[in-house]
């Protein structure tokens, strides 16, 4: 096994735990969450695996997605406004997709950039909320997509796990709404 292969399998399984994790009951700062917290330390080592892998002859549009997701993380910690957020993501996510498409011709990537700018929004969305929710549900199905056309395995499987543990927690707060919500 390979440094490369192992680093995208723990920061996956990180990953993957946080989207499991649930959300705090009550509103604490955004820094002191667990499920923040393994959001942004899996979205780190996922950086570095995208890095790696593009090293190794990869696809850049990982390492795209990654830089968007560790934006989104440090806007998670914070507690500015969402609509600041949207806003600062979505700037970050149309450069992005504006120098994707300057390198690529393929029009698949706009799936992905998509993809990625709902998940980055769900990072940084307010805990606890169904917006939250949703965004990471979504933008993972969509990166799951992209990731099985462009045969990145260990992306494919992160993210399709994350869309079910994240659509799971939709699911629960609209069958069963939380009342300090």
């Amino acid at each position: 096994m390979d440094i490369t292969f192992l680093t995208g399998i723990i920061g996956s399984i990180i990953l993957v735990i946080g989207a499991a994790w649930p959300e705090p009951k009550l509103e604490v700062h955004p820094s002191k969450s667990t499920k923040n917290w393994l959001f942004a330390i899996g979205a780190l080592a996922m950086l570095a695996y995208a890095i790696l892998g593009y090293i190794n002859n990869g696809s850049i549009f990982f390492i795209l997605l990654e830089i968007l997701v560790v934006i989104a993380c440090i806007l998670m910690m914070t507690t500015i406004n969402d609509r600041i957020k949207t806003v600062i993501i979505l700037i970050s996510a149309v450069g992005l997709l504006v120098w994707s498409l300057y390198l690529f011709s393929d029009k698949k990537i706009i799936v992905f950039v998509i993809g990625l700018t709902i998940v980055s929004l769900g990072y940084a969305f307010r805990p606890n909320t169904l917006r939250r929710g949703i965004s990471l549900t979504v933008g993972s199905v969509l990166i799951a997509w992209f990731s099985w056309l462009e045969v990145n395995w260990i992306f494919f499987w992160l993210n399709t796990f994350f869309a079910i543990f994240s659509g799971y927690y939709v699911t629960k707060d609209l069958l069963y709404p939380s009342k300090t919500t």
